[in-house]
């Protein structure tokens, strides 16, 4: 098989007006906090630690001392990871007696979640 060797760089200087007008309008979205609040949320999300929590979570409903357990890990160490999940609103909790039980805060952590697992495995 042939490589071809091509360069990842435009060679012409040519700007496609409808391009840049539709990138510009869709740049709206993302104007004030919302891409720093997105930003934010795959920065927590980009923590292999907490990206096990978030699977192991995704079995459903678990407590500090079973998710340390499940990851081998100390209480500790889970119970600082899922405070920054929970900052970020990807966990939430709620009180059982003594015990914290910990959920993903809504289906779209699991989606971003199962997204990029997904392209993860394509690639």
């Amino acid at each position: 098989m042939e490589t071809v060797n091509q360069k990842d760089d435009c060679e012409a200087c040519i700007i496609h007006a409808d391009a840049v007008d539709r990138a510009r309008t869709r740049a709206k979205e993302l104007e004030g906090n919302t891409i720093i609040r997105l930003s934010d949320i795959f920065k927590v999300m980009g923590d292999p630690t907490r990206l096990k929590i978030i699977h192991a979570l995704s079995s459903g409903e678990m407590c500090v001392c079973d998710i340390a357990a499940a990851l081998g890990m100390e209480h500790s160490a889970i119970s600082h990871q899922l405070r920054i999940l929970r900052n970020m609103r990807v966990v939430k909790f709620r009180k059982q007696g003594k015990e914290a039980i910990y959920s993903l805060d809504d289906e779209h952590v699991l989606e971003l979640f199962n997204e990029g697992l997904e392209h993860a495995r394509h690639g």
